[in-house]
């Protein structure tokens, strides 16, 4: 029997970062842990505060507790995201500029300097406003819960008082919705949040395949990120209604995702939309205007806030109607549910690569309507070579997994090339010594971490042996995230630089400034296998 996982950032109870007094641990995840605070008093603690932001007026308030948002710095994980501090500044600068009831409240950042805890020293904190429990964790409990009109009119409110000062939120769903102690809903986790500049704003290329509009799916990925309209975030608030108001996606399938490719089928106009006959009449309208399928034609925060206020019917008391809810929220809380579902919604989880729709390979389901048969041996021959000795019973799955990547450089001949590699595909390979094992190499507590189609990291880690088809996925979405923290112009070819980075990490390529040393006989072997299993005339 294994423990609890440990945190990505260890804090102990009683730790004192300036006037705060670390409490309770509340969730955590690969990029970040959070804790209750209390107000302590004093402007040092073991802890001292060598910068702080928006500090008189954290100062001034002074509430009595508050969520203490602790983001790593890299020391002790070697594959953490580099663009964590960025993620951070994202989140910093929206609540600077902005502040509404409608979003949760940042009170102070600090880093923290403590030479004594190597773990802690140079950690960015957050200062938030603590909230009771989150929608995920409402719906998990109550599907469809009586509440939800009021709670979706609040939720718009929230998008269209950001969509007017031009950010755009990237990462609506219910997770990223906190309900407070007086059961009022507040948007949260802006560290996917962008500015406008025109008609567009730049986020990475991350987010939830549920919540995600189509046009984005197959979206192009610049040096900047991926652009993103306002409109993202009315299709993201079309799902979450119909969800809210229904208990069930609009979009047919069993996993997100099949979810997906509906939604990639509805796009292309060879499906269409059809609802949950429990939506009721009120919201129909809206819903499908939020789902329509280009971004052009769904309608503004702006327009669809009085529309959502009618249809919820005086959205704005925060009467017995809201106590009510509160009262649920505190069963939820008691059940344990809170603190799984908070995680996401401060901001610390994982987040799901650009899960870009199937390319048309011949034979693959690239709509998702229909199950068409395929012949393993043959599957994706114009991208894979199907006379090098790759094992047919993987085909499938490094050809699939490759489609799920938007990134151009994420072949199935880098899949397989990699798997060859580091394995010899080898489904039993174990090599406790450096703790990898299986076709992938994959040391577990890291693949945990990649092992989910929705970006979620797995409950616990895996136990070798591992499963083939899960090891290779895995790989897949981790590969596919490697581009986006690669330094830019760095020499070589990209997919030897991206493999290298899985075998390393994407800090020590950005170090070296390309393959580093220690891994060039891999590299070589790599170069020669990515030859060898690419179909003459492509690259």
């Amino acid at each position: 029997m294994t423990g609890p996982e440990p945190y990505a950032v260890s804090v102990p109870k009683g730790y004192r970062v300036g006037p705060w007094e670390v409490r309770d641990p509340i969730a955590t995840g690969a990029f970040g842990s959070v804790y209750e605070a209390r107000w302590a008093g004093g402007e040092t603690g073991e802890a001292e505060v060598l910068s702080a932001r928006n500090g008189s007026e954290a100062r001034a308030e002074r509430p009595k507790t508050a969520a203490l948002k602790f983001l790593p710095t890299g020391t002790g994980t070697p594959r953490q995201l580099t663009h964590l501090r960025e993620l951070a500044e994202r989140e910093v600068e929206l609540h600077r500029r902005l502040k509404d009831p409608r979003l949760i409240r940042l009170y102070d950042t600090l880093t923290v300097d403590d030479a004594d805890r190597p773990q802690l020293d140079g950690a960015t904190v957050l200062v938030l406003e603590k909230a009771e429990t989150s929608l995920a964790a409402l719906l998990a409990r109550t599907p469809r819960p009586p509440d939800g009109p009021a709670l979706l009119a609040q939720v718009c409110a929230g998008l269209a008082q950001l969509h007017r000062a031009n950010w755009v939120h990237g990462d609506l769903k219910p997770a990223n919705v906190l309900l407070m102690k007086d059961g009022s809903a507040r948007l949260a986790d802006f560290n996917m949040a962008a500015e406008l500049e025109g008609t567009h704003a730049y986020t990475p290329a991350f987010s939830t395949p549920d919540y995600t509009p189509p046009e984005l799916l197959w979206s192009e990925i610049g040096e900047r990120g991926r652009q993103i309209r306002p409109s993202a975030d009315v299709w993201a608030f079309g799902v979450l209604a119909h969800l809210v108001l229904t208990g069930s996606f609009p979009l047919p399938g069993g996993t997100p995702s099949a979810r997906r490719d509906a939604a990639v089928a509805y796009a292309r106009a060879s499906d269409e939309l059809r609802l949950s006959p429990e939506l009721p009449d009120a919201w129909r309208e809206i819903v499908h205007g939020c789902l329509s399928r280009t971004g052009r034609d769904r309608p503004s925060t702006r327009a669809l806030l009085p529309q959502v206020e009618t249809a919820a019917g005086a959205p704005r008391s925060r009467g017995p109607l809201l106590r009510r809810l509160s009262r649920r929220a505190a069963v939820a809380t008691a059940a344990g549910i809170v603190a799984v579902t908070s995680a996401a919604a401060y901001g610390v989880t994982n987040w799901a690569r650009q899960d870009g729709g199937s390319r048309g390979t011949a034979g693959a389901t690239a709509t998702g309507t229909a199950q068409v048969t395929v012949n393993p041996a043959t599957y994706g021959a114009s991208e894979l070579r199907t006379d090098k000795g790759i094992p047919v019973k993987y085909r499938v799955v490094i050809v699939d997994t490759a489609h799920k990547c938007a990134n151009p450089y994420v072949t199935p001949a880098l899949i397989a090339g990699m798997l060859k590699v580091e394995s010899n595909f080898d489904p039993d390979l174990s090599d406790p010594a450096k703790g990898e094992y299986g076709i992938a190499r994959w040391t577990p507590n890291i693949m945990r971490w990649w092992m989910n189609d929705n970006g979620e990291p797995a409950r616990s880690t895996p136990t070798p042996p591992l499963s083939p088809t899960v090891s290779i996925q895995a790989m897949g979405r981790y590969l596919c995230f490697i581009p986006t923290a690669l330094s830019k112009d760095l020499p070589g070819d990209e997919r030897v630089l991206i493999a290298a980075g899985y075998r390393t990490s994407y800090k020590v390529v950005n170090k070296a400034g390309g393959v580093p040393p220690q891994v060039r006989s891999y590299a070589t072997r790599l170069t020669h296998y990515l030859k060898e299993y690419t179909p003459p005339g492509r690259k």
